[in-house]
């Protein structure tokens, strides 16, 4: 979801392909501002749970800009959210045009997630996830899921192209299976691979170009 968290000049914009003039124009995404006039930062993290998806909290919770080099880059800021219990891979950038993009719903970017849920699940759910289910927000988009244990507990992998928060686990809860346990493993061309939890890198050329390329652009 993008209302709202991005500004130009102070002024709200949702419009895609948005021009600025990195020399004059204030960009900011939730409220930090970005900066355009150096080489923009790509960096990937391995959230641990316990963590929030914001820069800073007046509750004096624990943030994800604890665990990323915002020192080194500032203006990093979060493409997207993961809830405080979700780990796994959270993007971080300056570029404020790539992230906007890549949270639009015009590109739907998959996002994938390994989930462990609460009792039997089988086929027929799977299916209802793959259909989609609907939800008080409206019926999902079809999902992308693969059974991988059933039992007491069970386990699956899922792909969505939305971002509606607490998604993943609202779809589980509505085919009658609570999340135990949310883990991201992909966000569009970008794995999560053997980064250990709370660690970070910094992304590959390659890898930017792919992710602008899942965000529309060139």
């Amino acid at each position: 979801m993008t209302a709202g968290r991005v500004a130009v000049n102070g002024v709200v914009t949702t419009q895609m392909g948005a021009k600025v003039d990195p020399d004059t124009d204030i960009v900011t995404v939730d409220g930090r501002t970005v900066t355009l006039s150096e080489r923009p930062a790509y960096v990937a993290l391995n959230k641990p749970a316990g963590y929030i998806t914001t820069m800073s909290d007046p509750r004096g919770r624990h943030t994800v800009a604890e665990l990323v080099p915002v020192g080194k880059y500032p203006g990093l800021f979060p493409v997207g959210r993961l809830d405080r219990d979700t780990t796994g891979l959270l993007l971080f950038t300056t570029d404020g045009e790539l992230g906007f993009s890549l949270l639009h719903p015009r590109f739907h970017v998959r996002k994938t997630y390994d989930v462990r849920v609460d009792g039997e699940l089988d086929e027929r759910h799977a299916e209802q996830l793959r259909a989609g289910v609907m939800l008080d927000d409206g019926m999902t988009a079809p999902a992308e899921v693969l059974l991988t244990r059933s039992g007491e507990t069970s386990e699956a992998e899922i792909t969505i192209r939305e971002g509606r928060k607490r998604q993943v686990r609202r779809m589980f809860s509505a085919v009658g299976h609570p999340v135990i346990a949310l883990h991201r493993v992909r966000f569009g061309p970008i794995g999560l691979g053997d980064l250990e939890p709370g660690a970070w890198r910094v992304l590959t050329d390659e890898e930017v170009e792919a992710l602008k390329r899942a965000g529309g652009g060139a």
